[in-house]
C-alpha cells in the first residue's frame, strides 16, 4: 500500500515521502481502516519536526485524526467489525496519512452520520479539545463572552462553533480579510482582524468595548507567546484563560502576581490525558458531539480536500499558518 512516511525530521515538505509500505495487520484491541479522510492537525506538523510531546520510532506515518471503515480486527475487539465507518486516532508507525491506517478500540468511535467523511474525521480531536475545554475546564455558562484566538483554524473554528452550542457570545481574533469571513460564517458574533489598521485590529480594545468594559469571560488561546500576554488585559473578574497550545511558536511564563490581583484562573488542557485518565468522559463528550452534529449546531469546516499525493504539501501550509479551516486529506 502507499502511505507518506517520515525517516528524519525537519519541515513536512522536506521529511514526508510517498512510498510503498507493508499493510498494517491488527495486534489485539486493535483495528484496521481503509482511509476514507485523515484531517491534517498541528500535531502532525510538530511530530515530523520531532517537537511533539509524542516521539514515534523512525520510521512512522502521521495523521492523528481520520475516518476509516474497519477491513480487520484484532483479538479481544468486540465493539467494532468489518464495513463500519469509524473515527478516532491512527496509531504509529501507521498513521493515517495513508490507504490503510492502524487504530486502537479504545480510541476508536462511530462515525456520526450527519457528517461526510472529510467532517467526519475532523470531529475527533478539535472538537473534542474544544468540548473538554470549554465544559469540563472553563464550566462556560449560557449568556458568557467566549474570547477565541486563530478562529477560522482547525482548533479555532471548533471553539467558535462549541462556544455558540452552548449559548456564549464569541468574539473571534484572526489574521486577514479571508479568515475574518471564515469566522462570520462560523457564527462568531464579532471578528476581529488583528492585522486591520488602528483600533480596528486592537483586539484588547475591541473586547473591552463589547462587554462595557468588563472582558471576556473564557478566552480560548491556541496561541500562547504574545497574544497569551495581552489576553491578560482583557479578561474578566473571575474569567478563565484556557492554554490550548502555541502555534505562534513562544511558550509564554505566566505572571501570577497578576492572576491574583485580576482575580482570574489560568487553565491548562492537555486533552490526550483523558484518554488514560478517564476514557468514559471520552465516550460521553463523542456521544455528545454527535448529538450536536445531529442538530446541525457544528460542522467541521473543510477548506480543502486533497488527494493523498498532496498531503505533505497540505501539512506544510499547515504549518506555516497559511491554511483556514480543516484541511482533509482523502485517499
Amino acid at each position: 500500500m502507499r502511505a507518506w512516511r517520515v525517516a528524519e525530521l525537519g519541515e513536512p515538505a522536506t521529511v514526508m515521502r510517498l512510498v510503498d509500505v507493508a499493510e498494517p495487520e491488527p495486534a489485539a484491541g486493535q483495528v484496521v481502516v481503509r482511509v476514507l479522510a485523515a484531517a491534517a492537525n498541528f500535531p502532525d506538523v510538530l511530530l515530523c519536526r520531532g517537537l511533539y510531546q509524542v516521539k514515534p520510532q523512525l520510521p512512522f506515518t502521521p495523521g492523528v485524526e481520520l475516518c476509516g471503515e474497519v477491513v480487520a480486527v484484532g483479538g479481544s475487539v468486540t465493539r467494532f467489525s468489518p464495513g463500519d465507518r469509524v473515527i478516532g486516532a491512527g496509531i504509529f508507525p501507521h498513521g493515517g496519512f495513508g490507504e490503510l491506517a492502524l487504530m486502537e478500540e479504545a480510541t476508536t468511535f462511530p462515525a456520526p452520520s450527519a457528517l461526510d467523511d472529510a467532517e467526519a474525521a475532523s470531529l475527533y480531536i478539535g472538537y473534542q479539545t474544544g468540548w473538554f475545554a470549554l465544559h469540563r475546564r472553563a464550566g462556560i455558562r449560557p449568556g458568557e463572552t467566549l474570547l477565541v484566538h486563530a478562529a477560522a483554524g482547525g482548533v479555532g473554528s471548533a471553539a467558535v462553533q462549541l462556544g455558540k452550542a452552548a449559548g456564549a457570545r464569541v468574539i473571534g481574533v484572526v489574521g486577514g480579510p479571508a479568515k475574518a469571513e471564515v469566522a462570520r460564517a462560523l457564527g462568531a458574533d464579532v471578528v476581529v482582524d488583528r492585522h486591520a489598521d488602528g483600533r480596528a485590529g486592537d483586539w484588547v480594545a475591541v473586547v473591552k468595548e463589547h462587554t462595557g468594559g468588563r472582558g471576556a469571560d473564557v478566552i480560548y488561546d491556541p496561541v500562547g507567546g504574545e497574544t497569551y500576554q495581552r489576553s491578560t488585559k482583557c479578561v474578566a473578574f473571575e474569567g478563565r484563560i484556557l492554554i490550548i497550545g502555541f502555534a505562534g511558536g513562544e511558550i509564554q511564563s505566566a505572571a501570577l502576581n497578576h492572576a491574583l490581583i485580576k482575580n482570574y484562573s489560568i487553565l491548562g488542557l492537555h486533552w490526550g490525558l483523558y484518554n488514560q485518565v478517564d476514557p468514559e468522559a471520552v465516550a460521553h463528550c463523542h456521544a455528545e458531539l454527535t448529538d450536536l452534529a445531529d442538530r446541525g449546531l457544528v460542522k467541521p469546516l473543510v477548506s480543502e480536500r486533497l488527494p493523498l499525493e498532496q498531503a505533505a504539501d497540505g501539512v506544510q501550509r499547515l504549518g506555516d499558518g497559511a491554511t483556514v479551516g480543516r484541511v482533509v486529506i482523502t485517499p
